[in-house]
This record gives structure tokens, C-alpha cells and sequence, in this order.
């Protein structure tokens, strides 16, 4: 699990729940805490490790529905205001998900490279 990623999520749900529910900064609703803890642990059981993408990006979706459909609420609210509090961890994430989309995409097209072929790597007919 990493570390930055983390801290990403906790201020984009500190962001939130400062500009709906008019807490104080640094601080959460009992709402949003809720939604704070329940990330901490589906991270601490993400099969990925270090190595996880973000949520969005996953292709395994570990949350259960409703709360997935509050972090998406959080996200959305949050990722195009982040800029204007953070630009650097905004633009960490940005970069992050045009790479992993870059890499994903790569992986894709060497799969179907492979495809049509045999197994001495010649066009099959």
C-alpha cells in the first residue's frame, strides 16, 4: 500500500466534507470518517500492494456498492478542486492515471499483437 496514496484520498474526502458539510479544515463529519476508515481497510486488504492502481483504474472492485458510490461522490467533487489547494499532488494524480492508462494500453495492444500467431511467432494463415 502506498503511503502517498493514502494521503491523496484524505485530503480529497477532507475537501469534501469541508465544502458539504462545512467542517472545520483538517477536520471530518462523522459521515465522511466513516467513509475515511472503510478506505484505510479495503487498502490494508488490497491484493495489489504497492503496486495498486487507483480505485478507478482497478479491476477489481473490493468496495462494497454504497460506499463506492460515496467515494466516487468524494471523487468527483474533489478531483477538479484539487488544484486550486494542492496543484502538485493534483497533477502527482493526473500523471499517475495517464501512465497506468498508458501502460494498460500497451499491455492491450501487445496482446493482440500476439494474437494470429504461432508458436514460433509467425504470422499464422
Amino acid at each position: 500500500m502506498r503511503k502517498d496514496d493514502l494521503v491523496t484520498v484524505r485530503f480529497m474526502i477532507e475537501l469534501y466534507c469541508r465544502g458539504r458539510h462545512k467542517t472545520e479544515k483538517g477536520k471530518l463529519c462523522k459521515d465522511c470518517q466513516e467513509l475515511w476508515e472503510y478506505v484505510q481497510f479495503r487498502r490494508s486488504k488490497c491484493p495489489f500492494g504497492d503496486d495498486k492502481p487507483f480505485c478507478s483504474n482497478c479491476r477489481i472492485h473490493c468496495y462494497k456498492p454504497e460506499m463506492r458510490e460515496k467515494i466516487k461522490e468524494v471523487m468527483r467533487y474533489s478531483g477538479p478542486r484539487m488544484i486550486f489547494y494542492d496543484p502538485l499532488v493534483a497533477f502527482a494524480h493526473l500523471r499517475e492515471t495517464l501512465q497506468r492508462k498508458s501502460r494498460e494500453k500497451k499491455a492491450a495492444n501487445g496482446k493482440n499483437e500476439t494474437k494470429g500467431k504461432t508458436e514460433k511467432g509467425e504470422d499464422a494463415k
